[in-house]
């Protein structure tokens, strides 16, 4: 499982290093960019979600799913409560981009092509549980750690690209009606972008970004252990002590072992919060994440089977 897993990650970094040398060539400008995102969040994310959900109804399925939303909530909850006792700092700006790195993964760009790669449908299925999860908690807790109470909107918990997209798809899974080719095969092209894109925006971010400069900061540093080790880990031992095992608690804690979710850069920008830091945060988490996803993935994979 650890080479295979490692196999995965290493393609994901050669697109991320393409995205790179596309961005240091200049090919890649931030206008084009920011369109490529809107792409990736607006139609290929919920197209990837419709195409996992393009199957027979199943009341066991469904239930499944549901409990991987509540699961996610939990994970959530635990992450939130470690995040304010392990990570404080007199700066609150600093503080508060610092546990949204920590809470919030990259769940849908670098975890859906591993699911896809390591679990098929059924692991895209239940990690689109987690991601729908995810969305309300970050348009929600997330928000509000960067642009405090007055940026919380309800509609914007419930009315974004991934709660959309996860209500579409769902209805396709539950009215059961196969979809026909003329429209499953659109949906099915732009599902297959989702993982070259994501890799090549997140390589455009890394060759913008001081990753040198994050190596010496000790709080950053602990930042990307408690991210990319400690939570995961803590994760799959919940699966595991809840007597969890197969395709959902591992969908689960790859979504889990992914590097910093990049909208904390967008919401720093947005806010005016510490964008510097949210964009090292993301980009040495993604380039760390090459050494610890295969190590937490194949644990989970030796617990959670």
């Amino acid at each position: 499982m650890f080479e295979t897993v490692l196999t995965q990650v290493v393609i994901l970094f050669i697109l991320i290093f393409l995205g790179l040398t596309l961005t240091k060539t200049k090919v890649f400008t931030e206008n084009g960019i920011k369109g490529m995102t809107d792409l990736v969040l607006y139609l290929v994310t919920p197209c990837v979600m419709i195409k996992s959900f393009a199957r027979e109804f199943s009341p066991k399925l469904l239930k499944n799913l549901l409990l991987s939303i509540g699961l996610t909530f939990l994970l959530h909850l635990v992450f939130i409560l470690i995040s304010k006792l392990v990570l404080r700092s007199k700066n609150i700006t600093r503080q508060n981009v610092l546990q949204f790195a920590v809470i919030f993964s990259n769940c849908g760009f670098m975890a859906i092509p591993l699911l896809q790669a390591l679990l098929g449908d059924d692991g895209v299925f239940y990690g689109s549980g987690y991601i729908a999860a995810f969305q309300v908690a970050i348009w929600s807790y997330g928000i509000f750690l960067i642009g405090g109470k007055e940026a919380i909107s309800v509609k914007k918990m419930f009315v974004n690209p991934g709660v959309i997209g996860f209500i579409l798809a769902l209805a396709v899974f539950c009215i059961g009606i196969p979809l026909p080719k003329v429209i499953f095969e659109p949906v099915s092209y732009m599902a297959s972008l989702n993982t070259p894109l994501p890799m090549l925006i997140i390589g455009y971010h890394l060759a913008n970004s001081n990753v040198l400069q994050g190596l010496k900061d000790i709080k950053l540093l602990f930042t990307c252990v408690l991210r990319l080790f400690i939570l995961p880990i803590i994760a799959v031992f919940i699966f595991y002590l809840l007597g969890l095992h197969g395709a959902l608690p591992l969908a689960l804690s790859i979504c889990a072992s992914a590097p910093t979710a990049a909208l904390v850069t967008m919401f720093a920008s947005k806010f005016e919060s510490d964008t510097a830091l949210s964009v090292t945060a993301v980009s040495l988490t993604t380039l760390l994440s090459i050494a610890s996803m295969p190590v937490v993935i194949t644990l989970a994979e030796a617990l959670l089977k």
